[in-house]
């Protein structure tokens, strides 16, 4: 069986991305803490990777991306800090994206922690993720992605809870989300939302 927190991350490839807080405690304990997140996930995943679906739980977080192609990779590594890793032979899809997580878990651990008074590792490392290899699997991903919440007891309707891509994506407000990519696979928004009330069980461990 494939180490899912070994598996080579290539370019153009669709991924389901999930991880946890050490042993399972808390990641997320105010409003601030999700929205902290989510600006850190714009500041650093949204260059390297379009990002489908997403979703914060208190104790762990899912994210549905496409990594981006080798192309757009290399205009990004010429034209930002990622040069460092360009000049250390370290620009490998799975390097450039591996990096921009750490920044994340880093920039926000840290934060975290002071608020907190707290120390030490705060999230499992390597983050964890599956290749999507289909259509079907892609759409019953983004399903999975958004039933979450209501699946951990954490709302009795997921559709409204606030920290799931499954609003914005049918919202008309401004997003750095690909909505209209995630529309087309469900063919329409009213398919959308239907699609969304079969339950879907991907049976994921960490």
């Amino acid at each position: 069986m494939t180490d899912i927190r070994t598996t080579p991350i290539e370019t153009d490839r669709f991924y389901h991305i999930y991880n946890r807080g050490i042993n399972g405690e808390n990641i997320f304990k105010s409003d601030r803490n999700y929205l902290f997140f989510l600006n850190k996930m714009s500041e650093f995943i949204i260059p390297v990777c379009d990002v489908y679906a997403y979703c914060l739980m208190p104790n762990h977080f899912h994210l549905l991306v496409r990594i981006k192609s080798d192309e757009e990779l290399e205009s990004l590594v010429k034209i930002s800090n990622l040069d460092k890793a360009l000049k250390t032979g370290l620009h490998s899809p799975q390097n450039i994206f591996s990096k921009q997580f750490a920044r994340i878990f880093n920039s926000y651990s840290q934060a975290f922690n002071k608020e907190n008074n707290r120390h030490g590792a705060l999230i499992e490392s390597p983050f964890k993720r599956k290749l999507i290899t289909s259509d079907e699997y892609l759409i019953n991903t983004i399903i999975y992605i958004h039933q979450n919440p209501q699946n951990h007891s954490a709302t009795t309707a997921f559709s409204k809870y606030n920290f799931s891509s499954y609003q914005s994506i049918l919202s008309n407000s401004k997003t750095l989300l690909k909505r209209d990519e995630v529309i087309e696979l469900f063919d329409n928004r009213e398919n959308f939302i239907m699609s969304h009330k079969k339950a879907i069980d991907l049976n994921y461990e960490f």
